[in-house]
């Protein structure tokens, strides 16, 4: 049987971003003051807009990506046209990146075709027609994996940053990427020609009879994001260094007249990422969009043909035309292979659903107020159960629609941190009384486990309400424990240990059919802290045994937030599987963005990948119903660009 119902999870930062591209006129002079810039916005606020690149001549048209369908996809903006226009990409596809149009073809990033083998991104460089007619041309060969395309200004050669035909090993912080150059003719024709962490290459500008430049990104020894000059000539020289220490410089963008280049840049003692012109010959750089948004960041710079605009995206601004709020639940495009299922993301954490479905309870984002929610199932309204923040991980009874478990403490602490706990009971037919965003006066506190116990989190209840299994830390070791539902553990009779070793097991999911808990545990190599498996457990200790999901090296499996199907017979989890898709330096910070959503059965077998982006998804929950998000106008909280850089 297929896997059926809807997932709703959390993707970090997203939904906040807000993000349109924009652009200004360059100065002739690269050393004249910026003291008046224009900006010119190119795309509608609608949805999240990002890694554009010019699509003519003159700098008027962009080709971007766009968040507006429910996945990454690519779209054309022209001058006179009020919505942009879909360009030809894979239909079947839910990634795609860093788009460039030149003469008639568009070239771009994929990541639909599967690897044979796990731990490799499926992401991939393709070429097609702007207009349609012939089909895409993958240019990255079979099993290789190319991020960040580049081509030079004569439309003949592409840079990419590769990983070849490596498997990723783990790197997010800084790919272990090399800059690999190939003809468009001819993409079998590959070399290296920067190696050791480097990425986002751009090709420069310059006198016809010299060879091209190609400038890329890189943490240099000194702990500084630099941009360097690859060696192109043959002569096998080490790459340059270009911009100097003391500065953050990555993602550059090379002007065409080979003496500037335009890069975002993080600078001490101060909190936004800006845009600044490097002047190659002074040594100098010319700040730009510090002096038109200095309290706004700014992602990502491109050049025109012409070097006479410069081109970024950031948060389009409060009270800007477009999109002005976060919605309480927004649709995903689900997979081809899993139309049977339905994918909301949440605007909170760790979601639940309450037994019926008509309801999701969600936690505030860590340290953010408020602490708990309660959000209906269509996105329409949404309800403050308890406004204080630090709550974490929240399990809906799965017999009182009016009682949500979760934890009340600090996330990602230590085994003998205090947090606890709690059952949250309120009133459900307070709802219709209460407008949207107001506190409900029903909603109390109950604390289930002693504050002297330890690291107490992660709750999930029994089938029939009774029982509520979690992780503690109280042994000094996080195991998994049993407490009753209503009265806590008391005196220590209420609660009973379900695992134990020197290991982690945490985030425990009961199954709906009562027989099991699915967990996540690195009991397999206790001395790795970042490797994480699948376990299930009968509820009295018994049957324990492994979920193997990765194919060959399962060991390398990091595994979270484990939740089961309704009928009991599917697991949905988030995974690293799949590597990154895109290189996380180039914006706002994901804690680990090679996590994306995987279902599979209890045996390991049929695993389908569910999501696939550059961005972090986890917590989800499943619901056996196919529920869906309203049509009217979304409901939430204003849009404020706010988010982790």
């Amino acid at each position: 049987m297929e896997p059926e119902g809807t997932i709703v999870f959390t993707t970090v930062g997203l939904p906040h971003f807000g993000f349109d591209v924009f652009s200004v006129a360059v100065p002739g002079d690269p050393g004249a003051a910026v003291t008046e810039l224009t900006e010119r916005r190119h795309t509608d606020g609608v949805s999240v807009n990002y890694n554009a690149q010019f699509a003519d001549e003159d700098g008027d048209a962009v080709v971007f990506v766009s968040e507006r369908t429910g996945s990454a996809r690519l779209f054309l903006s022209r001058p006179g046209r009020t919505e942009p226009e879909p360009v030809p990409g894979f239909p079947e596809s839910l990634f795609h990146d860093r788009p460039i149009v030149r003469d008639g073809r568009l070239y771009f990033v994929s990541a639909h075709e599967r690897q044979s083998e796990p731990f490799k991104s499926w992401a991939a460089v393709y070429s097609t027609g702007v207009e349609g007619g012939e089909g895409p041309v993958r240019l990255t060969p079979t099993g290789a994996v190319d991020f960040s395309p580049a081509l030079d200004r004569a439309g003949e050669l592409v840079a990419v940053a590769s990983y070849g035909f490596r498997r990723w090993g783990g790197d997010f912080r800084e790919l272990d990427t090399e800059i690999a150059v190939f003809p468009v003719a001819d993409p079998a024709r590959r070399r290296v020609v920067a190696a050791a962490a480097a990425g986002w290459p751009s090709w420069g500008g310059g006198a016809a009879a010299a060879p091209p430049r190609l400038y890329f990104h890189r943490r240099a020894e000194d702990g500084w994001w630099s941009v360097y000059e690859a060696d192109l000539g043959g002569g096998g020289a080490a790459a340059r260094r270009v911009t100097p220490p003391g500065v953050h410089a990555f993602t550059p963008a090379a002007a065409g007249d080979g003496r500037r280049i335009a890069v975002a840049t993080r600078r001490k003692g101060r909190r936004h990422r800006h845009i600044e012109i490097y002047d190659l010959e002074s040594g100098e750089f010319v700040p730009v969009t510090e002096r038109i948004n200095p309290n706004l960041h700014h992602y990502n710079p491109f050049f025109s043909r012409g070097s006479n605009r410069l081109g970024y995206h950031r948060f389009r601004g409060e009270g800007s035309p477009g999109d002005r709020v976060v919605p309480n639940l927004h649709p995903v495009a689900s997979p081809a292979e899993a139309q049977t299922l339905t994918l909301l993301r949440a605007n909170g954490t760790f979601p639940s659903f309450s037994p019926d479905g008509d309801l999701i309870a969600v936690n505030g984002d860590f340290l953010a107020s408020p602490g708990l929610s309660i959000v209906r199932s269509d996105g329409s309204r949404r309800w403050i159960a308890i406004r204080e923040p630090a709550l974490f991980a929240t399990a809906w009874s799965p017999r009182e629609r009016g009682v949500i478990f979760t934890s009340v403490g600090p996330i990602f602490e230590t085994a003998k941190a205090t947090v606890r706990i709690a059952r949250v009971e309120f009133d459900p037919g307070e709802l219709d009384g209460r407008d949207d965003g107001e506190l409900l006066a029903s909603a109390r506190v109950t604390v289930l486990t002693r504050p002297e116990a330890g690291n107490d989190a992660f709750p999930s209840c029994s089938p029939d309400g009774r029982w509520v299994v979690f992780r503690s830390g109280r042994s000094g070791h996080k195991n998994l424990y049993v407490v009753d539902a209503a009265r806590g553990e008391g005196e220590g009779d209420g609660v009973r240990r379900l695992t134990q070793g020197e290991w982690v097991d945490t985030m425990p999911s009961w199954s709906p059919r009562g027989d099991l808990i699915a967990f996540s545990s690195n009991r397999h190599d206790p001395t790795n802290p970042d490797g994480f498996g699948v376990y299930l457990v009968g509820p009295d200790g018994a049957g324990l045994r492994r979920v193997r999901v990765a194919s060959g090296d399962v060991d390398r499996e990091r595994i979270n937030h484990v939740a089961f199907s309704g009928d009991g017979e599917w697991l949905v989890f988030t995974a690293n599987l799949g590597g990154v898709n895109g290189e996380p330096v180039a914006g706002p910070n994901q804690f680990q963005p090679y996590g994306e959503l995987y279902t599979c059965r209890l045996d390991g077998s049929g695993l389908r990948r569910l999501t696939c982006n550059a961005f972090e998804d986890g917590t989800p929950a499943w619901h056996p119903r196919r529920l869906s998000v309203g049509p009217a106008a979304p409901a939430g909280e204003p849009l404020r660009g706010e988010f982790d850089i």
